[in-house]
């Protein structure tokens, strides 16, 4: 009772200390982004500070009542006599609580059980991982312990007695750091990957709605501009309505479906195969589908529409229907930066569709002045600056990758704060151990290089895993999300055990304090 109550008070300061901070943080968060969001932002409610202190106090429960209600099982002899030794408890038992606090929490959170159980998995994966590095990672130092001066020695082999305790306390630093990494390095890595995989002379100006009658016009000012000549495309607006004569709506796909079916898509019609795509599946229009109409679509808007060859699948066109079966499946150039299409049909089935025409070429800087002279030759049409686009959507990560940075702070914050409790935990231990040392005839400084050797291994390893994370995960991202060959940033390397030793260093400075506060007699005679 007298426990729990004092767990209960701490509980609630703490949550409600959390809470101030966590407003506190939002409006520097709304600070940074200031520039992106002109309009005054509404005052936050306060279902953030109740979701917030709840959470806290679920945590504090899950993890602070299971070991307080087992120590009613502790005969009191047991804590007279410590020759008894520790009771042995199971860890997983004793965390199952807090395990089961936190999946609730996250299911909460994130609003439909799947989302959370998902969620849940990766943190669980993320930990068994770090877990298990960690540990294996630990046992080696204390493996190779016998080489360096006594300090080190000493330092390395207490990292291999405290190996659980310290695993925990490089998980929890390390994933922190990893956040950290991701949001600076492995950022900028990504970017700079895709940047590079643009050609030099790939098109920075897309133009839309010219006309029909202006096609020939404006090849001939691309030429006297000394441009080439772009391929100008047909573009016709049409609305999936059906696939195999059954009627289709919004509510038959998942979010990401629903919105390419809610909205027309641009369909264009062709005789040959752009030169950027490339055919998957299936065959490119022959003499018999230009007959009888055919359709092309990407394989990826395919995949997720859940088409597949041979379907006959039917657009709605100006009032008119049409339908056609997919001869083939295409792989398309994003990259390219040139016109694509994810349907392309014969052009017997669109030619007599109202239809606007698009293209892309590349404006040189020095020639700059034509992007002007084109909108006064034709003032219909509309000229699209994609390097601009780039330009201001790299702005708006830039400052969003700040704000986000800010409340990945508070994760590393969280992690030094777990080393700190361990420390403390770990803290009696530590100055019987210094004192022996000192006993034994070791020097102040032997103990205190022996204390820094210890924190400088578990910051190293912290910073280490942190940047195998993050390229780790700066390469997942790359190759199943954009597809392309990652490119890691080597400094990463130095920056997390850089930031791991930082991280450390305050606990290092305390721990040597507490280790060697008092001369070694009194410590042996209280022990």
């Amino acid at each position: 009772g007298l426990f729990g109550l004092e767990f209960g008070i701490l509980g609630v300061l703490g949550a409600v200390g959390g809470c101030a901070l966590g407003y506190a943080a939002q409006f520097a968060i709304a600070a940074t982004v200031a520039e992106l969001v002109r309009a005054q932002l509404p005052q936050p409610s306060l279902m953030p500070a109740l979701q917030g202190f709840l959470t806290g106090m679920a945590l504090l429960l899950g993890f602070a009542l299971p070991p307080l209600m087992r120590l009613k099982q502790v005969p009191a002899l047991r804590v007279i006599r410590r020759d008894l030794g520790p009771a042995r408890d199971s860890m997983l038992a004793g965390y199952a609580a807090g395990i089961l606090a936190i999946g609730a929490l996250l299911v909460w959170q994130a609003g439909e059980a799947k989302l959370g159980l998902i969620i849940l998995g990766g943190f669980a994966g993320a930990f068994l991982l770090f877990g298990m590095l960690a540990f294996a990672a630990l046992q080696l130092m204390g493996t190779v312990a016998g080489a360096g001066s006594v300090s080190w020695r000493y330092g390395l082999a207490s990292l291999r007695r405290r190996s659980q305790s310290n695993t925990v306390q490089i998980l929890a630093l390390a994933l922190g750091l990893t956040a950290i990494l991701l949001l600076s390095f492995t950022r900028n890595d990504l970017l700079e990957t895709w940047k590079s995989k643009i050609p030099p002379e790939a098109p920075n100006r897309f133009i839309i709605n010219i006309q029909p009658e202006q096609r020939a016009p404006l090849a001939d000012f691309f030429a006297a501009g000394g441009l080439d000549v772009p391929e100008i495309y047909p573009m016709v607006r049409g609305r999936y309505v059906a696939k195999n004569e059954a009627p289709v709506g919004a509510d038959d796909f998942d979010e990401r479906a629903r919105r390419l079916v809610e909205r027309e898509f641009n369909l264009s019609y062709l005789e040959k195969l752009p030169a950027h795509n490339v055919v998957a599946a299936g065959r490119w229009f022959n003499a018999q589908d230009r007959a009888a109409g055919a359709l092309s679509v990407e394989e990826g808007i395919a995949q997720t529409l859940g088409w597949k060859l041979g379907d006959i699948l039917s657009w709605q066109v100006a009032g008119q229907t049409f339908s056609a079966p997919i001869v083939n499946l295409r792989n398309l150039d994003w990259d390219s930066m040139r016109v694509n299409f994810f349907v392309i049909a014969t052009p017997g089935l669109l030619q007599e569709a109202p239809a606007s025409f698009i293209t892309s070429f590349h404006l040189p800087a020095d020639k700059a002045q034509l992007a002007s002279r084109l909108a006064e030759r034709f003032p219909n049409i509309t000229v699209v600056d994609t390097s601009a686009i780039l330009r201001q959507a790299q702005a708006v990560m830039d400052q969003v990758v700040r704000a986000v940075q800010f409340v990945f702070l508070f994760a590393l914050g969280a992690g030094v704060l777990v080393l700190y409790s361990a420390l403390l935990a770990t803290q009696d231990e530590r100055v019987q151990e210094a004192a022996v040392m000192r006993a034994l005839g070791a020097l102040r400084a032997q103990v205190l290089a022996a204390q820094r050797a210890e924190f400088a291994a578990l910051g190293l390893l912290a910073g280490l895993l942190a940047s195998a994370g993050a390229i780790a995960i700066g390469w997942a991202i790359a190759r199943f999300v954009f597809q392309f060959p990652y490119q890691a940033n080597g400094w990463v390397w130095a920056a997390g055990p850089a930031l791991g030793l930082a991280a450390v260093a305050l606990n290092a400075v305390a721990g040597a304090r507490a280790a060697l506060g008092q001369p070694p007699i009194i410590t042996l005679r209280e022990g």
